[in-house]
């Protein structure tokens, strides 16, 4: 899997953790192509704000000192887990053309389940009348699928309800983040 090189900042933390010993001005993040959630180490003097697009890649990082590591949803703090659907959300919008193609190219997952029944609120009938509407012409927006199929609700939201519901962990695939590392085992 490639790395992240940008983030959405979910929450500044000036002085770090509470109860940590080193002080250092700490963001919590979530990256813009695998939604990573990382804690990143900001260099001294600089502030960053609430969804700012921070570059986080392996160049010369202008606010990132380094990044301190990768976290679960379980470990985010109670800002960055209220900020979370928002930035989501906001990283859905920016992307629209992937969702969409993801929507178009989408495919099975087993004999007896496919990719997009995975997405919330997709079943037996709405899988049929996308996979006829895609048949006939690809999708082209969000706007679009909403046209032609019928009673789907809005189709920015059930990407964003998915992508929080891996973050959280509680799927079996992960359709568009990276999974969460297994626990090592001696």
């Amino acid at each position: 899997m490639k790395r992240e090189d940008y983030a959405l900042v979910l929450d500044y933390l000036p002085y770090g953790k509470s109860g940590e010993a080193v002080k250092e001005p700490l963001a919590i993040v979530l990256g813009d192509s695998q939604f990573t959630l990382l804690e990143v180490v900001l260099k001294p003097g600089l502030k960053v704000d609430l969804f700012e697009k921070i570059y986080i890649g392996s160049d010369s990082r202008d606010k990132v000192d380094h990044i301190k590591q990768r976290i679960e949803y379980s470990h985010l703090t109670s800002g960055a887990s209220r900020e979370l659907d928002d930035a989501v959300k906001l990283i859905v919008k920016t992307k629209e053309a992937e969702f969409v193609n993801f929507l178009n190219k989408a495919g099975s997952l087993s004999i007896r389940s496919h990719s997009l029944e995975q997405l919330p609120s997709i079943g037996k009938k709405h899988l049929s009348a996308l996979l006829t509407a895609r048949e006939k012409t690809p999708f082209t927006s969000f706007e679009d699928v909403q046209k032609r199929v019928p009673h789907l609700i809005n189709v920015e939201d059930i990407f964003v309800q998915r992508i929080v519901s891996e973050l959280k962990g509680g799927e079996k695939y992960f359709l568009f983040t990276k999974p969460p590392r297994r626990e090592e085992r001696y």
